[in-house]
């Protein structure tokens, strides 16, 4: 690369610069996920502190349980602290029974504007497959589906095909044996799609409804390059 860029114009001043470039980037590289991991680490402390006060509130008969003090608003919190009363249990109840209801969600809207307005239709791609979505990361396989709606203590089958709503950095583990991913919601940058193309595996996102169209133990095959699902 270096003999390459001295042939080009201010070669010379480029090909010496690229030594250091090469070395600044790989000592410094890292530290773009320090800020993110710095963050998750104070969040974590802050948790850590909220439920030991929450264990005083709880002693003092003002929460049922320390794990309350999370469907509490941070202005309710500081008016606890300055000892204002008020209905806080009721309150609680009435957001556990809200978040009960929302966990039970099978489909995730694909798009919200900032009216309000939530889409659940994915990205129309035209083909001739029998689902689509939208490509975002190359590449035909066949494979079992594996439909999973929580990653924690799932499991899949090397060259398995991972059907989700969406995913996270939490849902990682398991592109180490998936064969390709389908997911209800996303875009070219999102976890999933980047995940996806980094380990060289298929992916098609924003395919509506593909947790409920779609079942475990079905073959199909998925082609990353223009979004088609076609079942087997």
């Amino acid at each position: 690369m270096t003999a390459a860029l001295r042939k080009s114009k201010h070669g010379r001043l480029k090909a010496t610069l690229l030594p250091i470039a090469v070395r600044r980037l790989r000592a410094l590289a890292g530290l773009r996920e320090s800020p993110k991991f710095l963050m998750i680490r104070l969040m974590g402390h802050i948790r850590r502190a909220l439920l030991a006060a929450a264990k005083d509130l709880t002693t003092q008969g003002i929460l049922a349980h320390p794990d309350d003090i999370s469907f509490l608003r941070l202005d309710e919190l500081h008016a606890i602290a300055a000892g204002e009363t008020g209905d806080w249990q009721s309150r609680i109840q009435q957001r556990q029974q809200i978040y009960a209801r929302e966990k039970q969600r099978r489909q995730i809207p694909h798009l919200f504007l900032s009216d309000g307005a939530a889409f659940y239709e994915g990205a129309a791609v035209s083909g001739d497959g029998d689902l689509n979505g939208t490509p975002v990361s190359p590449g035909v396989v066949e494979g079992v589906v594996h439909i999973v709606l929580d990653p924690h203590g799932a499991q899949l089958a090397p060259g398995e095909i991972l059907v989700c709503p969406g995913t996270d950095p939490a849902w990682t583990p398991l592109f180490l044996a998936a064969g390709g991913l389908i997911t209800e919601v996303g875009g070219l940058m999102t976890h999933g799609s980047v995940v996806a193309r980094e380990y060289g595996i298929p992916a098609v996102v924003g395919v509506h409804q593909a947790t409920n169209r779609l079942q475990t133990g079905q073959r199909i095959r998925l082609d990353g390059s223009n979004g088609q699902i076609t079942l087997m």
